[in-house]
């Protein structure tokens, strides 16, 4: 299967770089798995498309600050640092612009030097294994010295660094937010509940392959990175139930997605606690174990997102729904509006 069978048309203007004032003024486009067709929406309306009984599962992650600047210790040389995941201890694997001039043993000061690092370890694509040196908590350390990892082609600067996170977000640990939690509000959820659907949380801190591009031709030979997943007993048993009642299992995101399919495919459909790493590629042709809808946003061309969503509605049915965004001027990626797949 070639990677071009997903590419279509966006004009760059589509692409959000800010986000709404309110989180649930964004359009939703509501795109039924089966048959294709579509209706327009405000998120805000998506309650009317829930029913008693049904259960929506959110990515609690949070994201952190963590794109860095500093200077090499020995030339004074700008380099900027993302992290990507803490492996141990004080030493993280990240990604470093520019690369080259990152080689083991370089040390880097970021800030007022408070924080300092040295690379310890290579990986290809501008990987780089840092330790970190700092002086108090390294979180607060972070939060002073650190930005958000706002995507490449987000140009405008982020207002209010929490618009960037998830109301709900908890467990610190993302590289990006799973964007597609953005919509929701306190209020929103709070009205969901009161129909009657069951609100559950996972954990999956998103890592490295958000940024990486498909780039082989043939999409069975590309290797998602591992990412970092969890889910409760607490969480595991409401779902059980709510598979048990007949409730549908709509999860949040591309994030939540994978979480759930890893772990309803290891264990033969049903849902037990579970942690580790997970490295799913879901992609058309692939069977759904775990979810019966899913909220996203709109992604990019060529991605594995869209392969996913490709997976559950129909690789024609996802083109045939874009193509209508693009001509309706839907908001697309991390800042832009929403879809509901059921």
């Amino acid at each position: 299967m070639k990677v071009d069978l997903f590419d279509f048309d966006l004009p760059e203007e589509l692409i959000a770089q800010v986000p709404l004032v309110n989180r649930t003024d964004s359009r939703l486009m509501v795109l039924d798995k089966k048959t294709g067709a579509v209706k327009h929406e405000i998120f805000k309306n998506i309650v009317e498309y829930f029913k008693p009984g049904d259960c929506l599962v959110l990515n609690d992650t949070r994201v952190l600050p963590a794109r860095l600047f500093g200077t090499k210790e020995d030339t004074g040389a700008n380099v900027e640092v993302l992290l990507l995941k803490q492996e141990t201890g004080d030493t993280w694997e990240t990604l470093v612009k520019p690369a080259k001039r990152i080689k083991e043993g370089t040390k880097i000061r970021f800030g007022d030097g408070r924080l300092s690092a040295v690379c310890v370890g290579t990986a290809d694509h501008g990987g780089r294994t840092l330790e970190f040196e700092y002086e108090g908590i390294f979180y607060e350390v972070l939060e002073s010295l650190g930005e958000m990892p706002l995507p490449p082609y987000i140009k405008e600067q982020l207002e209010d660094r929490e618009r960037y996170q998830t109301v709900y977000a908890k467990e610190r640990g993302s590289a990006a937010a799973p964007t597609a939690g953005l919509h929701f509000t306190e209020e929103l959820l709070a009205e969901l509940r009161e129909k009657g659907v069951q609100i559950a949380f996972i954990t999956l801190h998103v890592g490295l392959g958000t940024f990486r591009p498909v780039s082989v031709e043939d999409i069975n030979e590309h290797e998602m990175h591992a990412e970092f997943y969890q889910m409760s007993e607490e969480t595991a048993h409401l779902l059980n139930e709510v598979r048990a009642s007949g409730g549908r299992i709509v999860s949040v995101g591309t994030t939540s997605t994978r979480t759930l399919e890893t772990i309803a495919s290891a264990n033969n459909g049903s849902f037990t606690e579970a942690s580790g790493w997970t490295s799913i590629f879901i992609y058309p042709g692939y069977e759904f174990k775990a979810i019966d809808g899913m909220i996203t946003n709109f992604h990019l061309p060529k991605s594995t997102l869209i392969m996913l969503i490709s997976a559950l509605a129909g690789r024609e049915n996802i083109l045939h729904a874009y193509k209508t965004a693009v001509a309706e001027k839907y908001r697309f990626f991390s800042f832009g509006d929403a879809m509901l797949i059921i």
